[in-house]
């Protein structure tokens, strides 16, 4: 029981997705958290701003 809850709340705990929130934004959260590499976050951003 406990372990249907765990999976519960990391499935559906970050409620809804922010559709407007800033690309940018989300990819330095997403680097600031270790999720991806400087080198990643640098190419990405420089993309986004193309």
């Amino acid at each position: 029981m406990i372990a249907l809850i765990v999976v519960a709340v990391r499935q559906f705990g970050n409620g809804p997705s922010k559709p407007d929130q800033d690309p940018a934004q989300i990819l330095k959260e997403r680097f600031a958290r270790g999720e991806i590499e400087e080198e990643e976050y640098r190419k990405r951003l420089a993309a986004l701003k193309e």
